[in-house]
């Protein structure tokens, strides 16, 4: 009760605490920071008629390094530990997939009529940004993937299996969309009176969002964001990320609950070895379901990262874990 009381105070306050028009709620900047399209001082790229949140790091020429971001609906700012990586020579970029982050938000037919125009058009985007950044042909493309970017990056690659060169895939929660399913359930099972579902209900109260507000929903998706005992992580979204993208994590699990994808259709073809990351922590990711998941791969290598969860990239004791071995595997191809 007393934690709903103070989110009451704080919102009254926003609402009444000021007549001037640039404290209002749904003015961009308020609530969630401005998009590329909003904040030209932005880094960003054009890409599939999108503006995407987008910037690189390391040699121009290097070998592309292509961090997928989790979700759907994060950002990539908690992968920006990554950005070490141009330190081996690597040009490692980063996006904000359509209608995430900081990237520009869209409606919902954006996103495709079903779950296979959808996919096309995230692997679209991909191409656009390697074409955007890549300096000639020749220049060797790598993914790295975590989550739902793990799950992206393997559905990519099965798609372009001549243009990937190097796939790592951090903690995909499956492939198949039972096992989607499945991980989905293990790892977000709560009761809709725990206190952090109890306070995100309260707010509905006060704020309420139209289909097409997409600040209002990026802030009240965000909300939900926090730690999570099962998965290990205690980061939380608001540390971690810079806004989350409520409309594209909705359209991407309404399509799919209906077209039942499988992203690992057509990963026989590649032929390059894999490295599958997983977290000790995550009690939703024990050994045999990394395992399952991993088991597609034609040639995989399991790592696992002992003392962190499901943000083991963002925790800086998981980082300097799981970076060598990363390092080790980009080398060595």
């Amino acid at each position: 009760m007393q934690t709903k009381l103070v989110l009451a105070g704080l919102i009254s306050l926003m609402f009444f605490g000021s007549c001037e028009t640039d404290h209002l709620l749904d003015m961009s900047g308020n609530l969630v920071p401005k998009t590329v399209d909003e904040d030209p001082d932005l880094p960003s790229a054009l890409v599939n008629g999108v503006q995407l949140h987008a910037e690189a790091y390391g040699p121009e020429d290097g070998t592309l390094l292509i961090c997928l971001h989790g979700g759907p609906g994060a950002d990539y700012r908690y992968l920006l530990n990554c950005k070490e990586l141009a330190d081996e020579g690597y040009r490692v970029v980063f996006f904000d997939q359509r209608g995430t982050g900081l990237s520009q938000r869209l409606p919902e037919e954006a996103y495709g009529d079903d779950v296979f125009e959808a996919m096309q058009l995230f692997y679209d985007d991909i191409l656009g940004i390697i074409a955007h950044f890549r300096t000639s042909p020749e220049q060797k493309v790598y993914i790295l993937g975590h989550s739902w970017g793990g799950m992206l990056g393997t559905a990519f690659t099965a798609h372009y299996p001549d243009l990937v060169e190097g796939l790592v895939v951090c903690e995909p929660g499956g492939l198949v969309w039972e096992d989607i399913v499945t991980y989905i359930t293990n790892s977000r099972a709560f009761s809709m009176w725990e206190e952090l579902m109890n306070d995100a209900t309260y707010m509905d109260q006060f704020l309420v969002a139209e289909p097409d507000d997409h600040i209002m929903l990026d802030y009240k998706f965000g909300i939900l964001g926090a730690n999570n005992e099962i998965t290990g992580e205690d980061s939380g979204l608001p540390e971690g990320f810079w806004r989350s993208g409520a409309i594209a994590n909705k359209v991407a699990f309404e399509l799919a609950d209906v077209g039942k994808p499988d992203l690992s259709e057509g990963i026989e073809n590649f032929h390059i070895p894999v490295l599958f990351i997983y977290s000790e922590f995550n009690e939703a990711y024990p050994d045999d379901w990394a395992q399952k998941i991993s088991s597609p791969f034609n040639e995989v290598e399991l790592f696992k990262v002992p003392g962190v969860g499901h943000d083991m990239l963002t925790k800086q004791a998981g980082w300097l874990i799981a970076k060598p071995k990363i390092i080790e595997y980009l080398n060595g191809l």
